[in-house]
Order: structure tokens, then sequence, then C-alpha cells
């Protein structure tokens, strides 16, 4: 698309937000049930679209991508009344007679930027938020993901006219030229790189910007934990999707004392829920394109693997790889692996976890395995990161009754539920003040005799 389709295209979406049409809430409804339909009627085709892209099983793609975006949409049709009606707060004595309240009001024309890793989710999950809370959108799917890209813009086309949501498909031309334009807020999904250059974009018109963007997501077992389970819900997290998603366990801080034990435990389940030969394993995904598998392959110091390190240039798969002996210095450790290796590394003290964490910004997730309460609760508390579990990996993501999002580093802003409706909201703070009564005290000239009662209501 060029870039003056691109700037009638947003100004069509003004006018039409301008319009007022998708402020009513029985239009928000609407446009969630005809979405909905729209994805129960194309599961198919977006399921062998997830495969072509990364190797996605039909199951894994409606657990991960097309079942969650489906419960955001039910999420907010069954809230959509409570989440944007005025929400009444206290009002302080010195306003009295009055009532105070927030009304939730759409942005305006939204911008989403998505990434290719969970190509449908990711574009479909903010979508739904931005339509419940009223607005218009701009869809920029990936263009590593072509065959999700293509599905994406035939769902949407036939489920909304242009002027309410669109779909603009292409590469980094594509990309320059909308975030040349002014949105009333941008949503972006992708990496810390790219993230910035959004950031630098959207400044220019001093628009909002939800950034969700990665980092090393570590996984701490201490010494109580429960070696099994932890190794049985790491691998899960970590392989999922060949391990290319942002919340997966970048890297393992195992105690000394459990390491062995984990270690042994890990190679155990890589080879229950994977197979004895994971490459060959038709539930087993690949990673997206040969740039990334390359990537992948420099990360790996077949010395330190002690487990997996075979791979496939053909398919584009990486086994399952364990690496141990790894330290800060090696190069799985500069930067986020997002692909399927687990460095694990060792800690005495939990003053070394704490080095180790904070040497690498902050994260966008953070796990912990442990069975000493006190151990959780101060690792959470003296650790900044976006969020995480206590015993698992990756399910926070997909709570609706709670906000994703990263902190520092690993993004701004969040969304999911009732955060996601405030993301793609202005909560205008409103007051009502009666006109049976009117205070004098505020009006010259001032009265050395209200002073006191000023002094009483505002202290």
């Amino acid at each position: 698309m060029q870039p003056l389709d691109i700037s009638v295209l947003v100004a069509a979406q003004r006018d039409f937000f301008k319009s007022g049409a998708t402020r009513p809430l029985a239009a928000r409804r609407a446009a969630l049930d005809r979405l909905y339909r729209a994805i129960v009627d194309k599961e198919g085709e977006i399921a062998k679209a997830l495969y072509a892209d990364l190797g996605k099983s039909h199951f894994e793609g409606f657990m991960c991508e097309i079942g969650l975006v489906l419960s955001e949409i039910t999420y907010m049709k069954k809230n959509l009344g409570r989440l944007a009606k005025p929400r009444r707060v206290k009002t302080p004595l010195a306003q009295f007679p009055s009532k105070s309240y927030q009304l939730p009001c759409p942005l305006g024309n939204t911008l989403i930027m998505s990434p290719w890793n969970y190509p449908f989710l990711l574009t479909v999950g903010p979508l739904v938020d931005a339509l419940a809370a009223g607005n218009t959108a701009i869809v920029k799917p990936s263009a590593y993901a072509p065959a999700t890209s293509k599905v994406l813009e035939a769902l949407l086309d036939g489920v909304f006219d242009k002027s309410y949501v669109a779909v603009v498909t292409g590469g980094r031309n594509e990309n320059a030229a909308l975030l040349l334009q002014k949105f009333d807020l941008v949503f972006f999904t992708g990496s810390e790189r790219v993230g910035r250059e959004v950031l630098r974009h959207t400044a220019a018109h001093l628009t909002p910007t939800i950034l969700e963007l990665g980092g090393k997501s570590p996984c701490i077992i201490d010494k109580t934990a429960d070696i099994a389970l932890a190794a049985r819900r790491v691998v899960f997290g970590k392989f999922l999707n060949c391990g290319q998603t942002c919340v997966a366990p970048d890297y393992v801080l195992c105690h000394h004392s459990v390491k062995a034990a984990f270690l042994a435990a890990v190679k155990k389940e890589i080879t229950r829920q994977l197979g004895q030969s994971p490459l060959e394993n038709p539930d087993y995904g690949k990673i997206i394109n040969e740039k990334h598998f390359e990537r992948l392959l420099g990360l790996i110091n077949q010395e330190k693997v002690v487990h997996g390190g075979n791979y496939s240039k053909e398919s584009l798969q990486i086994a399952p790889t364990v690496m141990d002996g790894v330290t800060q210095d090696d190069a799985v450790m500069g930067e986020e692996i997002f692909g399927p290796i687990l460095p694990v590394l060792t800690f005495d003290a939990l003053e070394e976890v704490y080095t180790a964490v904070e040497s690498g910004g902050k994260p966008l997730a953070l796990y912990i395995f442990t069975e000493d309460r006190r151990t959780a609760t101060e690792i959470t508390a003296r650790l900044s990161f976006g969020g995480g579990c206590i015993n698992d990996v990756v399910i926070h993501l997909a709570t609706t009754e709670m906000g994703f999002g990263g902190v520092g580093e690993s993004g701004m802003g969040a969304y999911h539920g009732k955060c996601g409706f405030d993301s793609f909201s202005h909560l205008k703070s409103m007051v009502k003040k009666s006109t049976r009564l009117d205070l004098p005290m505020r009006y010259q000239p001032y009265q050395k005799r209200y002073f006191k009662l000023l002094r009483k209501f505002l202290k």
C-alpha cells in the first residue's frame, strides 16, 4: 500500500469515528459478535495458516491463539456494560455538594502493530479491546507470517468496512508510512529495538503508545522446589512454539544443590513430551525463517550442550537444546534467545539471583519454583519485572482478569480484560456540582473568617 493510500485510509477512519458510529454499546457488541462468528467459521483456515508460518499444530494453535481470542471476546461481551459505565469515586468535603465520577471514553483512531510469533493472538487480541472500548483500528500484521496475514486480511475485510477496521499488509515501507500518521493510540508488540523506533515516531505526534516487548525472562529453581513438576512445566513453557514466545523462560537460575536432579528431570521431560526425536514430531513447530534460524545456531555452544543440539536446515527446526555450565559471558546470555535453547546457570544465595537478573534489565516475565513462601515473597517484592508465576510458567498471560504488560525495557502499558478496555479508553474525571448550594469561601474578596474552615477542609 502506498503512503498516499494509507493517509486516505487514516482520514476515512477519523471521519467514521467522528460520526459517532463506534460509540453505542449496541454497536460495539454487534462488532464483537460478528468477529466471534467469523473466527469460529474460519478456525480451520486460521489453524492452517499458523501451521504454514510456524509449524503449529491445530491443538496448539487453538490453545495458544484462537481460543484465547475467543475468550477475550466473550469476556468483553459479558462485561461491556460494567466496563463502559461511569465509575463513581469519593468527593472531597470541600466540593460539597457534588458527586465525582470517571467516564470511560474511546480514544479514537488506533494502530495495532503485531509480531510474527503469535500472529493471530497478538493481532486480534488487542483489536478486541480496541473495539470494545469504541475505537476504530488499523491492523498491521507481521510480514514474517505471510499465511496468517493473508487470512487476517480476508477475515477482517469480510467483517468490517475499512473505515472501521482495516488491515495493512507489507513490510518496512508500510510500517514507516503508518508511523508517519497521527493516531490516538499506537499499540506495538515486538522487539525492544523496533519498539524504540516506534516510540521515536509516536513522540512526534505526542501519541500515547503501548509497547509489549520482551527481554531475558529468568526461571528460578530454589532448593525446595518440586523438581519433577518444575521440569515438566519449564519444558512446556520453554519449548512451546519452539521457544518463540515473549514470556518463555529465557534461562534457568538453579540452586547448585538441585541442579543435577533438575537437568535429569528436564531431559526426561523433553523425551516424554516431545519424543525421542522431536524433529520428527508432527506437533513440534519450526523457526519462523532462515535469518532467525541462523541467529539461534550462533547462540549454541556445542561444548556446553547436555541435551539436543541437533537441527534441520531443510525444515528450519532446532531440537530442544539444554546447555549447562553457562555463564553471563556466553553468547546465549547476551540477548533474548527466542528459540528452543535453555541455558542453565547456578546460584548459592539469593543475592546472586538478584545480581544476575538485574544485570539484564527488567524482564517481561519472571518465574519462581519454590515451596518456601518467604522466598517467593522476597523475590517478587525485590525484583522489577512485568509479571510472572510461582510454581508455573507462561499461564499468567492467559488470564483476562489481570493486565499483561512489561516494565522498563520490557514494555509500557498493559492489556487483557478490564485493563485492555481501559488502555484503549480515556477516563474523563468529572465532577457534577449541585446548583442548590454555593459555598462563598472560594470567591474573592477572601475573608479571614473562612480561613480556619478552609484549612479544615483541605488538610
